[in-house]
């Protein structure tokens, strides 16, 4: 028979009572587990939200430009034109986006980024009604340099954990780490989504699903009020981006290794006979980049000298793998190169953030993001001509000689301390 527990009595007055022995005591409760690095960042409130309307818009940024070539070239059968608008488009971003970012600090982002993104997405419309109805050409450059009013919705995002995290140095190297990974994560997804929406659907599918995933993607990120950074009022000399602007010399370098690389890259594969399967082995140097910005956000920042001096090194190794004539090698090599970049990019990103006035953070990331334009724009002609005079093998020179440049630029400049990210 089970044993039951012992009972207690005791008299009250002249009544016997039988009370219940206490129940046995519980067994103590395991501690809790201490949350990791983004299990911290994703804990704070309004984190997700935001982030899942940061990533939904953010998606389009790697769509537009091969979307708008494969419709232009699809009905117009010209590549030079579609590449005509695409780079006029790139060049009216450059105008245009600091200005924007500008309007952002000055009076929010709800207020700013959400009718700037309407006028984007009505210009992506009006190039798509112009393809279609064979409108003249020059209905194509308007159309698509309207678009240059789209926010940068990942210098909003950062704007935001900056402020959110303001108080917490690691948390903040987390959350930096963790939008460079997402950089190179929608970068690598977006072309391969519009590619396989401008063949598999309509040729204008591409430009009509970004435009439809930029406008919610930015409406859900706005309608986060309560983790919108405050507007400043700083003006004057303290607010001026003087700081800034010495450091943005070292992000044209950078731009000039991604335009290089992808355009080199591209000539090699197809000199090999990959064709449309190059797109799979260049995508290994967006994976790399961004599995290595998720690992870098959990660990220890690291300087910028060390994250340039491994870069260098890494730029490297796609000049010697080309030498081999091995394809495999190749792939190999670019996924070693873009593991390479992501740790640079967050570090330098760190110095425009402790560099940056206050209110001013918007602008200061979008003249960074401008400064990496201009120098992909650089990177691609140069490696372009440098593949026609001197092969594909030759023209990996030009990453590794474009990151040497960073690292001189970097190094001549004081060394930023590894606990500020």
């Amino acid at each position: 028979m089970p044993q039951t527990a012992p009972t207690r009595m005791t008299v009250t007055g002249s009544t016997l009572v039988i009370a219940p022995s206490p129940a046995p005591a519980r067994a103590p409760r395991r501690p809790a587990r201490t949350p990791g690095p983004y299990g911290r960042l994703f804990a704070v409130p309004g984190a997700r939200a935001f982030t899942a309307g940061n990533l939904v818009a953010r998606l389009p940024m790697g769509m537009f430009a091969i979307s708008a070539v494969m419709m232009i070239a699809g009905q117009r059968g010209s590549y030079a034109l579609a590449g005509s608008v695409t780079a006029t488009g790139m060049a009216a971003t450059a105008l245009v986006a600091p200005w924007t970012a500008r309007l952002v600090d000055r009076y929010g982002q709800a207020r700013i980024a959400v009718p700037a993104t309407l006028i984007a997405v009505l210009g992506s419309l009006a190039l798509v009604l112009c393809v279609r109805t064979h409108a003249p050409a020059w209905t194509l450059f308007a159309s698509y340099a309207a678009t240059a009013t789209t926010p940068n919705i990942g210098g909003m995002s950062r704007a935001r954990w900056t402020h959110l995290l303001r108080h917490s140095p690691e948390d903040h190297h987390t959350a930096m780490s963790f939008e460079q990974a997402a950089d190179e994560l929608c970068f690598m997804l977006g072309p391969v989504v519009a590619a396989f929406l401008c063949t598999a659907a309509f040729p204008e599918a591409g430009t009509l699903t970004g435009a439809s995933l930029l406008l919610l993607g930015m409406l859900v990120f706005t309608a986060q009020r309560a983790t919108e950074p405050p507007v400043s009022a700083a003006r004057g000399r303290a607010a001026r981006l003087r700081a800034v602007r010495p450091l943005l010399a070292l992000f044209v370098p950078l731009g000039v290794v991604f335009g290089a690389m992808e355009v080199t890259s591209i000539a090699h594969l197809g000199a090999h006979g990959l064709g449309a399967s190059s797109g799979l082995v260049l995508a290994l140097q967006a994976a790399g980049s961004c599995a290595a910005g998720l690992l870098y956000g959990a660990l220890r920042p690291r300087s910028l000298r060390t994250c340039l001096t491994t870069l260098c090194a890494a730029m490297a190794l796609p000049w010697a793998a080309a030498a081999t004539g091995s394809v495999p090698l190749l792939a190999a090599a670019l996924l070693l190169a873009g593991m390479a970049t992501a740790p640079v990019m967050v570090t330098a990103m760190s110095r425009i953030h402790r560099a940056t006035p206050q209110g001013r953070l918007n602008e200061g990331m979008t003249l960074a993001v401008t400064a990496i334009l201009a120098g992909i724009a650089l990177g691609s002609a140069t490696a372009g001509a440098a593949v026609d005079h001197w092969g594909t093998t030759a023209a990996y020179a030009l990453p590794a000689a474009a990151a040497a440049l960073a690292l001189a630029l970097g190094s001549a400049r004081r060394p930023d301390r590894t606990s500020s990210a």
